[in-house]
């Protein structure tokens, strides 16, 4: 797909869909910049690019997308000379009814999941307009679809989509594509990360099925595919779009 020796940022890197793409990215030849906060989780990462492809340049970044884009950024370009693809995938959320959640919530969602878009792409977008790259963000069915008990998430995420949107129109007319994916319910930690028990999570695989029109939840390696799809060249001319990777989760009435 034309990436071998192309410049990418996987944030949150360090897990789920983050981990997977970096991983698929150095099988093609890239030069990967592995952005995420756990030391231990990030080196994992590290250590499974390296098994897909032993020749992979990567540079592990320690960092919290929410104070550390400019960092980021600079320390990227002083390593490998510029920027070819940005991948925000870094994400955050919590669970809670609007009659108990606080702005505290809304806050710490709102920056992981779109303030830091927002900062990383504004840095980035420079040292994209001279390569003429690309920049794919990672939202959820929960952009498209709305849920009880995760408005704050659901908000972040639909307004991330919009984001992308306008900004795929900011950078057109500069050949810089801007797309975004919506995973349904993927394979990682992130229903765990929202407090659910592991009786909990089992019982919510199950009825993922009915949930899915596919009949079954999706594996980090799918999203995976679709990003690095809309990063390459095979996508040249789309942007500005909206790709659910949900099993027809998005399409289905709820039930």
């Amino acid at each position: 797909m034309s990436l071998a020796g192309k410049v990418v940022i996987v944030t949150g890197a360090s897990s789920g869909i983050g981990a997977a793409t970096a991983v698929e990215f150095a099988k093609q030849g890239a030069k990967v910049v592995l952005v995420g906060r756990n030391e231990t989780n990030l080196k994992a990462t590290e250590v499974s690019c390296k098994a897909a492809n032993n020749k992979a340049e990567l540079l592990p970044i320690i960092a919290d997308v929410t104070v550390d884009a400019e960092r980021i950024i600079k320390t990227t370009v002083e390593k490998f000379g510029k920027l070819d693809v940005l991948v925000n995938n870094a994400g955050y959320g919590e669970a809670g009814n609007i009659l108990d959640i606080d702005v505290d919530q809304f806050d710490r969602v709102m920056n992981t999941n779109l303030r830091s878009v927002f900062l990383l792409t504004k840095l980035a977008a420079p040292h994209l307009i001279k390569t003429q790259g690309s920049i794919v963000n990672v939202s959820s069915v929960a952009g498209l679809r709305s849920f009880p008990g995760v408005s704050v998430y659901c908000t972040s995420k639909a307004a991330l989509d919009q984001f992308t949107r306008c900004i795929a129109l900011d950078l057109a007319p500069h050949k810089v594509r801007v797309n975004v994916v919506n995973p349904g319910v993927i394979i990682t930690d992130f229903q765990r990360r929202l407090g659910m028990t592991e009786e909990e999570y089992a019982q919510y695989l199950v009825r993922c099925k009915e949930t899915h029109a596919l009949g079954r939840v999706g594996e980090a390696k799918e999203v995976a595919d679709a990003i690095l799809f809309l990063a390459s060249d095979k996508s040249s001319f789309i942007t500005g779009a909206s790709l659910p990777i949900d099993g027809g989760k998005h399409a289905m009435c709820p039930r």
